[in-house]
Parts: structure tokens; sequence; C-alpha cells
């Protein structure tokens, strides 16, 4: 059987080529079908998302699975093979396995370590496996690619550390305070970014989202995404005390927030800490609040340096997650190799233990009656003669399973036995 992966990711095709080839969800099962109708294919998975999309194929040893995916791309997407020729990528065999293998450890995606890959695969495998693309190879491959990605994930540190400004800034708090539970946060003015910033907020505990913008409108309706609050700007100084953090994320060319200001605030606190995070540019809060004792700032470049010390611990924890990758993907082949020569391997027997049984068929009447300890002496003699002349070739058979050139030893043998 071969295993085959066509597709083109973020690396290879920027977004209106992927977005031309991309298959939403509900149209995958008739996808499948598609695909798997295609002469020789006898399993198939699709795993289409925004940043890749990928053609999974198994078929027989004389199939042609490249033809097989640019037949389909032809009948379903209306596209050109020749066209897509310079973003498409192709693997087959080991090199299938061990892109599965990174793809499914996050190693190949955009984000290096991020968890949402691993899950659109498992979504593809049970489509697949649901409209009955998969049975027997693809299912061992995927079964094993989860498993090694689980392993990655609990035996290097690739995915602990926040690698987006907004994460970044949750993190931090949490160094701060320890816990986010029961904590207040503020937005004021409603960029994206203070949006995303509290989308993690909200995951991470914090308990009372409260927002803050010069148009009250405004205010009101990023309060309602986070089930929160819309407080009045003019009374700012009033209500700050209350917050434990504040993101910033206005459109004004002068500061907001003062040292005077803070120093105010954290009077009215009683010295309790604050976690002030400006992501405005130009900068919302004088830099010189970083001076006050428990007021905690950062900005934008404060935050993307920890995003940038972030990428590089996870590029070290990735050269981990290669190396078990690569002890996985040798692992998996072995066992897929060993599958491989099996048939043969139960052919050869079968076909040495019928020539046994009729060469003792032909001989019986020559041979008179044998007492019983006769016919088990027969019977043992017989089979030790076997054995020693299928030991030699099934040891080469299953030596050569994994040797790139084993194949045309393979038929030799087959050849030799007159083995279908």
């Amino acid at each position: 059987m071969k295993l085959w992966i066509t597709g083109l990711s973020h690396k290879t095709a920027p977004v209106e080529v992927r977005e031309r080839l991309a298959i939403a969800e509900p149209a995958v099962p008739g996808a499948l079908k598609l695909l798997k109708s295609r002469p020789a294919v006898s399993e198939a998975l699709i795993l289409s998302t925004c940043n890749r999309v990928e053609w999974y194929v198994v078929t027989d040893e004389e199939g042609e699975p490249r033809e097989a995916i640019q037949g389909f791309l032809r009948e379903t997407r209306l596209a050109d093979p020749e066209d897509l020729q310079p973003y498409l990528y192709e693997f087959s065999g080991r090199d299938a396995v061990h892109h599965v293998f990174r793809v499914a450890s996050s190693l190949d995606s955009m984000v290096l370590g991020e968890p949402q890959i691993l899950g659109q695969l498992k979504t593809a495998y049970a489509l697949a496996k649901a409209h009955g693309g998969i049975a027997g190879t693809l299912d061992v491959v995927m079964t094993r690619a989860f498993n090694v990605a689980k392993r990655v994930r609990s035996e290097t540190g690739i995915g602990q550390m926040a690698v987006s400004v907004s994460y970044a800034a949750v993190e931090l708090a949490r160094k701060i305070f320890g816990s986010l539970q029961g904590r207040s946060v503020l937005l004021i003015g409603a960029g994206k970014m203070s949006e995303l910033a509290a989308r993690h907020l909200r995951r991470a505990g914090a308990s009372a989202i409260f927002v803050t913008n010069r148009t009250y409108e405004r205010a009101l309706e990023m309060a309602k995404v986070f089930q929160g609050v819309a407080l009045d700007y003019a009374g700012l100084l009033e209500f700050l005390p209350r917050m434990d953090m504040v993101v910033t994320s206005t459109g004004s060319a002068s500061y907001i927030l003062s040292r005077a200001d803070m120093q105010q605030v954290i009077s009215a606190r009683r010295n309790r800490p604050v976690f002030l995070i400006d992501i405005a540019v130009p900068r919302n809060i004088d830099p010189a609040v970083n001076q006050l004792d428990n007021v905690y700032l950062y900005d934008i470049d404060d935050l993307q340096e920890v995003v940038n010390s972030n990428l590089r611990e996870r590029q070290k924890e990735a050269r981990r997650a290669e190396e078990l990758v690569e002890e996985e993907v040798g692992r998996l082949m072995q066992r897929l190799n060993a599958q491989a020569v099996a048939p043969t391997i139960v052919s050869l027997q079968e076909q040495l233990e019928q020539i046994r049984r009729a060469e003792i068929e032909r001989l019986r009447g020559k041979l008179g009656p044998l007492t019983p300890q006769q016919q088990e002496a027969l019977e043992a003699l017989t089979r030790g003669i076997v054995n020693k002349i299928a030991h030699g070739p099934i040891s080469e058979l299953r030596r050569r399973a994994g040797d790139p050139e084993g194949s045309h030893v393979i038929d030799a043998i087959r050849r030799v036995f007159h083995l279908e």
C-alpha cells in the first residue's frame, strides 16, 4: 500500500490560493466520497484549515496517487494542477508519515506549538472515518500521530510559553497576581488588541470586565461582548482605584494617564498592586508611572520582547520535539513494513506446508502402516526440513522490509516460490 499526501500551506501559498482550495466542513463528506472513488484509492482524508489544505490517500501498489489527487482537483475545485504546481508539496511513504507527525505536533504551524491544529486534524480524521474514508493504513498512521503529538506536548515545553502579545499580557498578570480569580479588568478604548487581551483574561479567570471609551455607545458594544459593564469616561479617575488591571488602546495623541494620576490611584488602593497594559501607539500612559511602587506598566514593546523571548524558547523545545518525531516515525515504519511483508511470509509458509503434506501423502502407500510414534516422527522431520528451507527467505523478507531497494528482493522471492 502507498501513503501519499499532497497539500499547500501558509509556507507555500498565499491566502487567495488557500481559500480557493479550502473545503468547508459540511462539504467534506461529499469531497471524500469523490476522492475515494478515484481509481486505486482505498483510503482518503481531507484536512482543510485557514492555513493549510491537504489531501491524504492510500492506494494499492499499482495505483498512481498523484493522478488521483490531480483528477480530484480538476473535478471538484475546477483547478488545473499545473497552475497550482508552484504552491503544492508532495510526500510519500516515510516522508508522508514524518509530515503527518510534524503537523499533529504543531511543528509545521504558523505559530509554533499552537494546539489548534491537533483538534483540526482529529476532526478531519473523525469525518473521514465516519464516511468510509479510513480503513487500515491511515487509521494506524493517524492514531499514532495523535499519540506522538501528546508525547511532544508532555515531554517538551513547546506549548507552554505565550507567543501572542495579548496572551503575553495575561502571563505577566499571572506572575504579578498569582491568580486572576476575582480580579477586575478595565478596558480603556475599544481596540482589537485590547479585546483579544480581555478574552484571554476572561478565560484566565478575571471575574469582572469594565469598558470605558470617549464614545459611550462603543463602550456599551464592547461590554456586551464580555458580559461586562460600560463606564462613563468622564469618571475615569474615580473608578480606576477599583481596578486591578487596566488595558489601554485609545487613539489619543497625548497621555491619558499621568504619573500624578496613578499616584492618586495607588494611594486610594492602599498600595495594592495594579497592572497596566499600554498597547496603544502613540502610548496612552506616561512611562514615568513605572517609577511608582506597586504599579506595573508594560507597553507593546515590552510585551513583544516577552513574545520574542518565548518564541526563542519554543524553538529550543522544537528541536527536542523534532527528535521525538523522528524516533516515532522510525518505530511506525518498522511496524508498517513488517505488516507489508506479512502476506508474503504467510503465502510462503502455506506454499511449503502444501508441498510437505502432498509429499507425505504421495509416499504414504510406500511407507506402509506407521505407528503413532513413527507418524509423529515423520511430521516432526518434514516440518523441520520445511522450517529450515523457509528460515532464510523469511529472515530476508523481514530484513528487507524497510529497505528502499527491498522490493526487488521481495519480488524475487515471490517469483522463486511461485507466490501470488
